[in-house]
């Protein structure tokens, strides 16, 4: 039961003459309709995921249309969707999360992109990129270069990103090139209007199906001798033609100024925070209007040597604004202006910082630079006096956050959801590694990296998603103790199946695997996946507080169709089951990969499926009982090895009500969904007996409130005793 998109896709519905109002991301969506795409493909990932999820769930309207959509299990998968427009006049987009994305589908694109296409082939990725990113710093405008795709940055105004993705498309046709649509993540969320088009049902489609294949051209394959023409092809034809379309539908924008004499060049994504930058220093408003010419590269690559060195010729200097390294822009302007013998002075990361994400603060400490050395005449105190009160205000809240970290505050950092079916399996590890001894754990992408963080510390390496157990194979021949490998069940069939226990078993190497299957791929907003339960499961369950994930085998079963000999499946909250099959695991005189499955469904999935069942229930009238843990106050003794081994948001800390003791005692707060680790911990580790479970019972029967009424009369009477 994922999050619900109903709204979302009513919007996609809209047509010619009425007005868009939202986020960006959506109004892609919207766009890739009205360009009249047959196929959509790709894989989840901040901050394009809403894309995906708002087609896949806007099926029937896809198949009105005719349109092709497919939640692919990797983004190589998705990259090689768009084979289809190789041959067939097909617009085709997919969309994935970049660069890590991007990296994993660089084998099919190279493919793709040596032949060329046909029909127009369109790649939205996320470019999470900056201090605020989840991925590494690395830049797709790489991968634009090595492979002579279009990249296009547009600039963060709804109109102009829908413009740009029907530009896209066509640009592809017209160049035989598949186009990269880059979109940061301050583009994805910013939120505007547009005026709708119609949405364009695909030529050729799901309902107006092809008779016959293409004819076998062996020039369209990606294959030596082929790709030696193709090569030729690309700097020929492809780019050439490429330029002349962005010069004829003006792609990049000229916003001009009357300071002819200075210019700024500026990626398209990122023209938002120069024009915010500008407005410091009264050299432009908020409508855009500068008084320093701006060349907008909503195409950043190819670039137009004509245009870039019409825009220098003649200025005393220019500023590149390019977030990022290397600095690929800035290089490429260099020489179009060298080999022009245009010497017009070209600055960017010598006033701007190589790294790091390009914010308003930081375009306006390089723009400080730049005016200073050409535009004495500029007024600059307003702007260095709010760069300096933004450094100070920084300054004392780092002093006031140093002051208060030297207090006894109990510590909160990044962790799992509350309930989060992963945090018992940690705790239970933690417990093991006090049997067997320090293990190396090989970490993975997913929820359980939160497992990284305190009070686990858990995880020497993260190497991709679903690479852990491949990554940790250099380590398990030179380790005396079994190495342990995590992985989540988005992460086993994104690529783990493959590069990590097929490896394994072809090799025959001796390691643990440890996979958790909470029934979806949840890091990225719980998408289903092929091992989620099945509706049926979900929605007919006879019991809706009991976890599905042990509903569908589907790992289970390609496990031990691969050959897996040693298999265990443990529910996650049985604390010292888990640790006991982890210390076997890592004890047997088994020779060969042990694979530990920790079911336990998504506690997010699950109270969306169980609190309208349960608010059902409610204004039935009928019985429904809440689970709450707590801590006896009286008993607990402030040694807190319950937080230490639990890390959960709701088990904290409050002062002693005893004046005779010091130490706080632990206490659980609202917030609490019963999952009930709190005492399987206390029962696997022999800790204090100072936790207790309640029973809140809501239209109780005649004979519990009965019951209820004499307990609390007896209380009440002890109590005055």
């Amino acid at each position: 039961m994922e999050v619900s998109f109903s709204k979302e896709i009513e919007s996609l519905r809209m047509s010619a003459g009425e007005t868009f109002h939202g986020e960006g991301i959506l109004a892609i969506t919207k766009a890739l309709l009205q360009s009249g795409v047959a196929y959509v493909g790709g894989y989840q990932g901040a901050p394009v995921s809403h894309l995906l999820d708002v087609m896949v769930q806007a099926k029937p309207y896809m198949d009105e249309l005719g349109v092709h959509v497919e939640a692919c299990s990797n983004e190589a998968s998705a990259a090689a969707m768009l084979g289809a427009s190789i041959h067939y006049p097909l617009r085709g987009a997919v969309t994935w999360k970049s660069i890590v994305g991007t990296n994993v589908a660089a084998d099919a694109l190279s493919n793709l992109s040596s032949p060329g296409v046909t029909g127009g082939a369109l790649i939205v990725v996320g470019e999470d990129y900056g201090e605020g990113a989840s991925v590494i710093q690395e830049r797709t405008h790489a991968y634009a270069l090595k492979s002579s795709m279009c990249l296009l940055d547009p600039r963060p105004d709804l109109g102009k990103m829908v413009d740009m993705v029907e530009h896209g498309f066509r640009i592809s046709e017209a160049s035989n090139m598949p186009a990269i649509l880059e979109l940061r993540i301050r583009a994805c969320h910013v939120r505007g209007s547009f005026e709708c088009k119609d949405n364009r049902p695909p030529a050729i489609s799901t309902r107006q199906l092809m008779e016959e294949p293409a004819a076998f051209d062996y020039a369209k394959l990606a294959h030596p001798p082929v790709t030696f023409r193709h090569e030729k092809l690309k700097f020929e034809e492809r780019i050439p033609a490429a330029r002349r379309y962005i010069i004829e539908q003006q792609l990049n924008e000229l916003m001009d100024g009357p300071r002819q004499d200075l210019g700024i060049i500026v990626q398209g994504g990122i023209y938002n925070s120069l024009v915010r930058a500008l407005q410091q220093f009264g050299l432009c408003d908020a409508f855009g209007q500068t008084d320093i010419p701006i060349l907008v590269l909503n195409v950043t690559y190819p670039l137009v040597p004509e245009q870039v060195a019409g825009f220098a010729l003649g200025k005393r200097a220019v500023l590149v604004v390019e977030e990022g390294q290397p600095e690929y822009i800035e290089q490429e302007i260099a020489t179009f202006l060298r080999r022009r013998d245009i010497n017009t002075p070209l600055h960017g990361k010598d006033m701007l910082p190589s790294g790091g994400e390009y914010s308003v603060e930081v375009v306006a400490s390089g723009l400080a630079a730049f005016i200073a050395r050409y535009a004495t005449d500029v007024d600059t105190s307003s702007a260095t006096t709010w760069l300096k009160g933004n450094a100070e205000r920084r300054s004392a809240v780092g002093r006031e956050i140093e002051a208060q970290l030297n207090q006894a505050l109990p510590v909160r950092p990044p962790g799992f959801c509350i309930g989060c079916p992963e945090r018992p399996v940690f705790s239970a590890l933690k417990l093991a590694q006090q049997d067997v001894g320090p293990v190396h754990i090989a970490a993975d992408i997913g929820c359980h990296a939160f497992g990284t963080f305190a009070p686990f510390s858990f995880g020497h390496s993260i190497l991709g998603y679903g690479m852990s157990l491949a990554s940790r194979a250099g380590v398990s021949p030179m380790m005396a103790r079994r190495t342990l490998s995590i992985m989540g069940d988005g992460g086993f069939w994104h690529n783990g199946l493959l590069t990590g226990v097929q490896s394994a078993l072809f090799n025959g190497d001796d390691a643990v695997l440890l996979i958790f299957k909470n029934g979806y791929t949840s890091a990225t907003g719980t998408q289903d996946i092929i091992s989620t339960p099945s509706d049926d499961a979900k929605f007919n369950a006879s019991d809706k507080l009991q976890s599905l994930t042990d509903t569908n085998k589907t790992i289970e079963n390609t496990l031990q169709g691969l050959g897996i000999q040693w298999l265990r499946t443990v529910h996650t909250y049985h604390v010292e089951e888990m640790r006991q099959t982890l210390n076997e695991a890592f004890t047997t005189d088994f020779n060969g990969l042990k694979v530990i499955i920790a079911e336990g469904e998504c506690q997010l999935e699950r109270q969306r499926r169980i609190k309208p069942w349960l608010a059902g229930l409610l204004k039935k009238g009928k019985r429904v009982v809440r689970v709450k843990y707590g801590v006896d106050e009286d008993i607990c003794n402030g040694d807190h090895a319950c937080i230490r081994l639990s890390g959960c948001p709701t088990l904290t800390l409050k002062d002693n009500p005893d004046p005779l003791k010091v130490d706080p005692v632990a206490t659980v707060i609202d917030g609490c969904v019963g999952c009930g680790l709190c005492g399987a911990n206390a029962h696997a580790a022999t800790l204090c007996p100072s936790f207790y479970r309640a029973e809140v019972i809501q239209n109780p029967k005649w004979h519990e409130r009965l019951l209820g009424s004499v307990r609390g009369a007896l209380v009440r009477a002890m109590q005055t005793a």
